[in-house]
């Protein structure tokens, strides 16, 4: 059974088989509950593709039939196959295309191709006491997956800000029903005065370009079935010079003046948002006369040769590419606080040195009594005095008997003699300097504990 089993002779006009066609699909369907999860199906070229049906009824059954037909634009309706309870009749044409698998009502499309693109119409015929009907139509997509998009700009110099326009071009290798989406810094972008678009949206127009349309450019191409964003690009805008300031790494500042200490060095930066960077200039002012004195974003003062104590200082940053300029002025104070700064040093070190000087004392004392206290010399120079014999400690004779003064040189003790029974005794000691030498007391020997 094949596609003309649907058809009147080729003479009639097609909007009449397909008038026929839709009658026939009516039917009662009080009794008969058809349903379909999607009216629209996505498929990928190449892959298989199920088109789910579900479908349940209240009375008894004796036969179920399941129909389905292929409606596409500017074609005739086809059909594919149908089933009368457990059989299966194909169109010889779509035999090995298509599988059914009653009571199954799903359609199993094994491979798509463009081709297969268009309505899918199942009917199912239930006969019991009567028969009843019911239908429904899924449409079908063939789509390729997107490839990896890339972005294109025009010119590819750049362009200068408030003169310049540049374009963007989105594209990709593979993919069907492509659609479009502009990001700027990860964000969407919509029109507006600066941002046109192309009709399929896959061109992004900037006219004129700002600094402010400085950014990463990314495109998001999607379709039904994949979806896939770009490397992000950055455009070359030529902006500039913005915000001109002045700074350095010593003195203060106050609004557009710098006080300096003397015999300080200063090292003075000069900084502008542009692209492409600026061209500084350092230009020294004074009775009423400018001289360059040097080049580049960076400027060194010496302090201390400097003759005037105010002197009046201008950075220029020029842009070579848009033409535009812009300058800031300051005025460099030269000070004498650094001598200030010197004295209130030396007076925050003097109560440093003073407790240096304290703890230092302290230090020396506590050890003085810790020595003192464990040598006990004192007790030492007592016990010595006490235990040496009292014979030692008599006066010799006053007079030696030698006239020679040299003959007399030796060690002599002196004790006091309370009464002339010890003047008596006195006779008996030796009466000579080598005498008396040889009763010097020995030394009594020294404790173990005295000092340790």
């Amino acid at each position: 059974m094949g596609q003309d089993a649907f058809m009147e002779p080729s003479a009639s006009p097609d909007w009449f088989l397909k008038s026929t066609l839709f009658f026939l699909l009516l039917g009662t369907c009080s009794a008969l509950t058809l349903r379909v999860p999607a009216h629209t199906v996505h498929g990928i070229e190449g892959q298989p593709l199920v088109l789910p049906v579900h479908y349940n009824y209240k009375s008894t059954a004796t036969g179920i039939q399941i129909i389905w037909l292929l409606d596409q634009p500017q074609a005739f309706s086809r059909y594919l196959l149908t089933s009368v309870n457990q059989s299966v009749v194909p169109d010889l044409e779509f035999q090995h295309k298509f599988t059914l698998r009653p009571p199954n009502a799903s359609l199993l499309i094994n491979q798509l191709h463009r081709s297969d693109e268009g309505k899918y119409i199942v009917k199912i015929n239930v006969e019991g006491s009567g028969t009843i009907s019911a239908s429904q139509s899924i449409q079908v997509t063939v789509n390729v997956p997107v490839t990896k998009p890339v972005i294109r700009s025009e010119p590819t110099s750049g362009a200068v800000e408030y003169v310049g326009n540049i374009t963007l071009v989105c594209s990709v290798r593979n993919g069907t029903r492509v659609s479009y989406q502009w990001l700027k810094n990860g964000q969407p972008l919509h029109a507006s005065p600066s941002y046109t678009f192309s009709p399929n949206n896959d061109t992004l127009f900037i006219a004129p370009v700002m600094k402010e349309d400085v950014g990463n450019y990314s495109c998001l191409a999607w379709n039904p079935v994949s979806e896939m964003e770009s490397e992000p690009l950055t455009p070359t805008i030529f902006y500039g010079p913005y915000g001109l300031t002045v700074n350095s790494d010593k003195g203060l500042k106050f609004g557009e003046v710098f006080t300096v200490d003397v015999g300080e060095v200063i090292l003075f930066d000069c900084t502008a948002d542009s692209n492409p960077p600026n061209v500084y200039s350092w230009i020294r002012r004074g009775d009423n006369t400018t001289h360059v004195i040097k080049h580049g974003p960076h400027f060194e003062v010496l302090s201390d040769k400097v003759t005037r104590k105010t002197t009046d200082y201008t950075c220029k940053a020029y842009n070579n590419v848009t033409g535009k300029g812009e300058e800031t002025q300051f005025t460099v104070i030269i000070t004498s606080r650094g001598r200030e700064k010197l004295i209130q040093k030396e007076i925050s070190v003097s109560p440093l040195a003073a407790i240096t000087g304290m703890s230092l004392f302290l230090i020396i004392s506590i050890s003085f009594v810790f020595i003192w206290k464990r040598c006990k010399p004192h007790k030492v120079l007592k016990r010595k005095f006490y235990n040496s014999p009292s014979t030692e400690y008599r006066i010799p004779q006053m007079l030696s008997g030698h006239e020679d003064a040299v003959d007399d040189f030796g060690i002599y003790e002196f004790v006091a003699v309370p009464d002339s029974s010890l003047l008596r005794r006195a006779q008996d000691l030796p009466s000579t300097v080598y005498e008396v030498i040889q009763h010097v007391p020995e030394q009594p020997p020294r404790s173990n504990h005295e000092c340790r």
